[in-house]
């Protein structure tokens, strides 16, 4: 795990387990690897038969044949041109196929560990090192399986059999075009050796840049308000400089790469041609054979200087693929659906504390027993610890000590049990019926206006312009805070949890829409065990019973009634909630 600058960056994986993980994904897929890549295979020995006609030739030009002579040859090269660019599409489209299928399943998994990431692990790395990720290495592995795959394939197929060609030829001439090899060998090593920690740095850097932008852009109230734009504009400078500082290293380090390139094409061709002028002048080749051996080398120019290009373009894939396999071997909780339990569970705390950061708990010792279908309300001033304990029953953060037991579940069925609703809701672009769907996709339309109608919002949902084929969210019809809300809590009934967490999930509606969010909750919490974060203390004084968090810790217990008979921290806040407040507002 690397740290940078505070961020616990999610890990990168090591070549051996990135091999090992595209070794899984293409087995599935290996009738479509071998297919593809024998029609590459027989589309280059296709290919190899030019050279020699070409020499043939030659041959009867120095001899000087008939021209009808060169009739069939120059046919054959034809016919070779025809079957071999029809081979060739034919395998590319194969092996581009294996790709992107791969590719596919590659994102799937990706899409799949990243959401099911712990909140706290998410947050520690940061959202800039995820969304580089999601974007830059995806796109960066996509381009590469696209373009460069195919063409590598096809290259290194080349490259060994117009080798093996040359041996045909003569085994000399392919000792001569083996002076080379070494030169490029030193090249592609030095390249690699160089590069992989290079684009490393590189991903990382863009991360980082991408981090301090959001940041800076997010904030962008907070920082005019304080005048801090001078310190951020100098940050994202800092950021950007270093990102752009490490890519043109990579420029310099991919010109040095080139120019040794052609230092090992100037030594094996010159090689080639003394040697064919040696085997020509003693009679052991004819001027066609030397010309087709030439020839073959020269064709090697393409497909070696194609592989060693696109080694740019792998090196950077082949970074962007470890960030992307090192999120998906990140160990998570992995659940199997959506099942409940066969009874309205239990919620008991033993001693739980959670701090964000080490050094600094929120929660301190916490003991709290939940009873099945009992309603508790978490109620206490700004910082007192209520909704990080609301994550810790609904599993989006694991307690740094102590434990969280739901009905005795062990933690990979206990995520199952909870749902919860948070004060920020989010509307999902597409159909509304798509969106309430989300909590259970096999649900039927009859379901979907039972639930709208329990809490509240089947009226205003079939009054939209398609009703509940209405597209909402981003690009469709906005909902307001209150009619998300409501949105929220039917998702809640389709999902059936026996135990629900509700933090703050009424607090965004104004005094006139309350009252109708309250109702909502009222029925969608009526048979659960439910814990509700009280933003409004109308909610807790309808709650079975109260729990005052105070500083990370319990500082009192009771109903309401008791609480206000006590007149202690439960009674000042209530006594200053309400008196702020109509009779109406404040409830019984």
């Amino acid at each position: 795990m690397t740290e940078t600058e505070g961020a616990a960056l999610l890990p990168t994986a090591t070549p051996a387990r990135t091999r090992a993980v595209v070794r899984e994904l293409l087995r599935p897929h290996r009738g479509l690897a071998f297919a593809g890549f024998g029609l590459l295979v027989l589309a280059t020995s296709v290919g190899l038969v030019t050279q020699p006609l070409l020499g043939y030739i030659v041959d009867l030009v120095t001899e000087h044949r008939a021209p009808g002579s060169l009739t069939w040859p120059v046919a054959a090269l034809a016919g070779v041109a025809v079957a071999q660019g029809v081979l060739t599409a034919l395998g590319m489209s194969l092996v581009s196929r294996l790709g992107e299928t791969v590719l596919a399943r590659l994102r799937e998994l990706f899409v799949e560990r990243a959401l099911a990431l712990p909140l706290e692990r998410v947050e520690r790395a940061g959202s800039g090192d995820l969304n580089a990720r999601v974007t830059r290495d995806v796109s960066r592995v996509a381009d590469a399986v696209r373009g460069a795959l195919p063409e590598l394939a096809r290259s290194a197929l080349s490259i060994v059999l117009t080798l093996g060609a040359l041996a045909l030829l003569d085994w000399r001439f392919l000792l001569a075009a083996l002076l080379a090899v070494p030169v490029q060998a030193h090249t592609a090593r030095w390249y690699v050796r160089n590069a992989v920690p290079l684009y490393g740095r590189e991903r990382i850097a863009a991360g980082a840049q991408q981090q301090q932008l959001l940041d800076t852009i997010g904030g962008a109230r907070t920082v005019r308000a304080h005048r801090l734009q001078d310190g951020h504009t100098e940050r994202v400078t800092a950021r950007s400089r270093a990102a752009v500082e490490l890519t043109m290293r990579g420029v310099r380090l991919v010109l040095r790469f080139y120019s040794r390139l052609h230092i090992a094409e100037y030594l094996g061709l010159a090689a080639v041609l003394v040697t064919g002028f040696l085997l020509v002048r003693s009679g052991s080749a004819s001027v066609g054979t030397a010309t087709a051996a030439a020839l073959y080398f020269h064709s090697l120019f393409g497909p070696v200087n194609t592989a060693l290009v696109l080694l740019d373009d792998a090196q950077s894939a082949t970074a962007g693929l470890a960030r992307l396999v090192g999120v998906v071997d990140e160990p998570v909780t992995v659940t199997d659906g959506p099942g409940v339990a066969a009874s309205v569970p239990s919620v008991t705390l033993t001693g739980v504390s959670h701090a964000y950061v080490p050094g600094r708990p929120v929660l301190h010792g916490v003991d709290l027993e939940v009873r099945p279908k009992e309603r508790v309300a978490l109620v206490g001033t700004t910082g007192a610890g209520k909704t990080t304990l609301a994550k810790l029953v609904a599993g989006l953060h694991s307690p740094t000590a102590g434990s969280v037991d739901i009905g005795g579940a062990g933690p990979d069925v206990s995520g199952r049990l909870v749902g919860l609703v948070t004060q920020e809701v989010h509307v999902f672009a597409g159909p509304l019926a798509d969106d309430l769907r989300l909590a259970r996709p096999d649900a039927s339309d009859e379901e979907l206006r039972e639930a709208l109608t329990a809490v509240g919002a089947l009226g205003w949902a079939e009054a939209l312009p398609e009703g509940l084929d209405t597209v909402v969210g981003d690009g469709g019809h906005r909902l307001t805070a209150d009619r998300a809300q409501q949105l929220a809590l039917a998702r809640l009934l389709l999902a059936d949890r026996p135990v629900v967490v509700l933090d703050e999930a009424t607090a965004e509606a104004g005094s006139s829409g309350a009252r109708l969010l309250d109702e909502a909750a009222e029925r969608a919490l009526r048979g659960r065990t439910a814990l509700v974060v009280a933003h409004r203390l109308s909610q807790a004084a309808a709650a079975d019973r109260i729990v005052v968090l105070s500083d990370g810790r319990v500082a009192e217990s009771g109903t309401h009634a008791e609480l206000l008979a006590a007149d202690g921290a439960y009674a000042a806040l209530w006594h200053a909630w309400s008196g702020s407040r109509s009779p109406a507002e404040a409830g019984p």
